[in-house]
C-alpha cells in the first residue's frame, strides 16, 4: 500500500508540475530533433488521443481511477504491480486535477504524427506495461516453475 501511494504521489506531482510549467511559459513549439520531436502545447478537452466521452466523461473518468484504485488495493501483491498501478493512479488524478480548472488537459509532447501527449500519460502508459509485464511474468513462472523468478 505505500508503494503504491508513493509512487502514485511522486507521478502525480511531477505530472502536474509539468502541466503547470508548460502552461506558464511554453508559448511555442521547441524543437528537440526536427520537425519529428518537439514540446508543443495543446489543450485537449478529450481523454487518450482526444477522444470525447460525452456530457458523463468526467464521472466516467472518476469512476475508472476508483476502480484502479480498488483493484489496487485489493490485488497488487508484488512490488512491480504496485509500481504500475501507483503511476496509473498517479497519471489519472494528476488529469483530473489538470482538467479542473478550465476542462481540458495540458499536452505537450509531440513525437511524430502520434498524437500530443503529456506526463500524466506516459506513467499511465507505463503503468500499465509494468503491469503486463507482471501478468507476462507470473504466466511464465507457471508454465516453467523453478526458472522464472
Amino acid at each position: 500500500m505505500r508503494l503504491i501511494a508513493l509512487v502514485a504521489c511522486a507521478s502525480g506531482v511531477a505530472s502536474v508540475l509539468a502541466a503547470r510549467a508548460v502552461d506558464l511559459w511554453l508559448t511555442g513549439r521547441i524543437a528537440i530533433a526536427g520537425s519529428f520531436i518537439g514540446l508543443q502545447r495543446a489543450e485537449n478537452e478529450g481523454i487518450a488521443f482526444g477522444l470525447h466521452l460525452g456530457p458523463y466523461q468526467d464521472a466516467i473518468i472518476l469512476f475508472a481511477v476508483l476502480i484502479v484504485m480498488a483493484v489496487a488495493l485489493r490485488s497488487a501483491a508484488k512490488p512491480l504491480e504496485r509500481i504500475g498501478f501507483g503511476l496509473i493512479l498517479g497519471g489519472g488524478v494528476a488529469n483530473i486535477i489538470d482538467r479542473l480548472p478550465d476542462g481540458t488537459v495540458t499536452d505537450m509532447m509531440q513525437i511524430g504524427s502520434f498524437p500530443v501527449f503529456n506526463v500524466a500519460d506516459i506513467c499511465i502508459n507505463v503503468g500499465v506495461a509494468f503491469l503486463l509485464a507482471e501478468m507476462l511474468l507470473g504466466w511464465l513462472a507457471r508454465r516453467n516453475p523453478g526458472k522464472i523468478a
